[in-house]
């Protein structure tokens, strides 16, 4: 009889589990959301090859060629009745997608058929639909950077005024305030709103270019008539949208235009990387902590933990996506004369991927912004045991003006100091630096003024004043330009799950 432990060494069985057997990408399983999935899915990607066969036969029609006002009204009709399994087997016959397209809607709009890709590559369709792809997600983006601005400019607002120790090298330095550090986070994510929005007004189509990009196919099609080759490609960037075509191509636009869309992900995703790994450290010292829902567990061990889950979940995805533009550099690069197919396969990949993890990234920045804890008093602690360090010059001009000598307190204070830090690191107690000085007659002329020159609020320079000047200055005439506030009343689709 076979033990339980015989398990360990056998297979699957046939009825386990049947429909889990294939990899799941967990971008997409796990932390995807709807509507920037929708962006990149067939259903957008065949619909805007169906648009951009409508756009491109209307054009032609509006030009002169022998086209009905019937076969535009049935391409119209079936833009969305989109058979894929039709389309699937067209192109197992034919060993062609687009074909397989084209001719799947031909048999939905079949008087149409004919004129159907007419004088169009493959590239019409595929470049022009992933321009269309890349607009309206670099539209989503760039609304839920807005999103996340506004809802920190309410953090930093609230927070201006509250100290808290700086760090250079990670170690103590000179205070600013919650709210300042919070506007540093923002003045990145402003940067890459700047950089968004200049990639989408900037984008091109592709436009009516042919196989090789000389429009030739156009050409014989307009029997010569260069003027009308060209008020084509007007016409058709016209009804899709676009201000403009890329100037000259090969037979695909430029791959430099993925590699600046990339870049400009991978910006985005460096300053949330940035943010969420400041929040990692401030929830060790225990000064800040991300939302924590009633019931999260934070570690399967330790009960008690509450670990900066979603700002590890931003670090994770982000760090995916940093790392994307050097792919896309490669392939910009590797494109042989007016093109070649191994750009294909990864375009397919890095291109949706940029963007749907981003997405993510935004979403959880948001989420986490929105519930973010501050606790006063422990950050007040961390304060007051660096602060008398700090306030020592003060301590010393103070001593000085009361008539003392400056050189008898410069010593004095050097010597009090490198005695409560032996305190703080040899023996583990607080800092005890102020203690001594009242102790010492030396400073007598200032005892009466040691609480109110170590007073927080008096080494914070201009923190709370700059918190107020960002806002006035950048981030409100933005929030107003984009009608924020309305997009803030928006209920987002997507929940952020933990």
């Amino acid at each position: 009889m076979a033990s339980p432990m015989d398990r360990l060494a056998g297979e699957i069985t046939d009825d386990a589990m049947p429909d889990h057997r294939m990899y799941e990408h967990p971008l997409v399983k796990r932390y995807a959301t709807k509507e920037m999935s929708y962006v990149w899915s067939p259903a957008m990607k065949f619909s805007s090859w169906r648009k951009l066969w409508l756009a491109l036969a209307t054009a032609e029609k509006e030009l002169g060629i022998d086209i009905t006002d019937e076969q535009i009204s049935e391409m119209a009709a079936n833009i969305y009745n989109i058979d894929l399994d039709v389309a699937d087997r067209y192109e197992a016959r034919f060993r062609h997608d687009v074909m397989g397209h084209v001719h799947a809607y031909g048999d939905a709009a079949p008087s149409a058929m004919p004129i159907i890709h007419l004088g169009a590559t493959s590239c019409y369709v595929g470049d022009n639909t992933d321009l269309l792809q890349i607009r309206e997600a670099l539209r989503i983006i760039r609304r839920k950077i807005l999103r996340v601005l506004a809802t920190m400019r309410k953090f930093a607002v609230k927070y201006k005024d509250l100290p808290t120790l700086g760090f250079t090298h990670f170690q103590p330095a000179q205070l600013t305030t919650v709210g300042k550090r919070c506007t540093i986070w923002m003045q990145d994510l402003v940067l890459d709103l700047e950089a968004v929005t200049r990639e989408m007004d900037n984008l091109p189509m592709r436009g009516v270019k042919g196989t090789t990009g000389t429009q030739a196919s156009f050409l014989e099609l307009f029997d010569g008539d260069h003027a009308k080759v060209k008020e084509l490609n007007t016409k058709v960037c016209d009804f899709m949208g676009f201000k403009k075509a890329i100037a000259v191509s090969g037979q695909t636009y430029t791959r430099k235009i993925d590699f600046n869309v990339l870049s400009v992900l991978s910006g985005v995703a460096q300053s949330a990387y940035k943010m969420a790994g400041d929040i990692r450290l401030l929830a060790n010292l225990k000064e800040v902590e991300e939302p924590f829902a009633k019931g999260q567990i934070g570690s399967s061990a330790m009960a008690y933990k509450r670990n900066p889950m979603r700002s590890e979940r931003v670090c994770s995805i982000a760090r995916y996506v940093i790392g994307l533009p050097v792919s896309a550099a490669n392939t910009a690069a590797n494109q042989w004369f007016e093109r070649t197919l191994d750009d294909s396969a990864i375009r397919r990949i890095i291109l949706p991927e940029g963007f749907l993890a981003v997405d993510v990234v935004l979403n959880l920045l948001e989420n986490i912004t929105d519930g973010l804890h501050v606790w006063p008093e422990v950050i007040r602690s961390h304060v007051m045991a660096e602060l008398p360090f700090m306030a020592t010059e003060v301590i010393l001009m103070e001593g000085v003006k009361a008539g003392g000598d400056r050189q008898a307190l410069h010593e004095a204070i050097r010597v009090h100091s490198m005695a409560a830090g032996a305190v703080v690191k040899g023996e583990g107690k607080p800092n005890d630096l102020i203690e001594r000085i009242r102790k010492d007659t030396l400073f007598e002329s200032v005892w009466s003024k040691l609480d109110t020159l170590i007073e927080p609020s008096l080494f914070v320079g201009r923190a709370p004043e700059q918190v107020d000047d960002f806002m006035e200055t950048e981030i409100d005439p933005l929030l107003e330009a984009n009608g924020a506030e309305e997009l803030l009343s928006v209920p987002s689709t997507d929940g952020v799950n933990v």
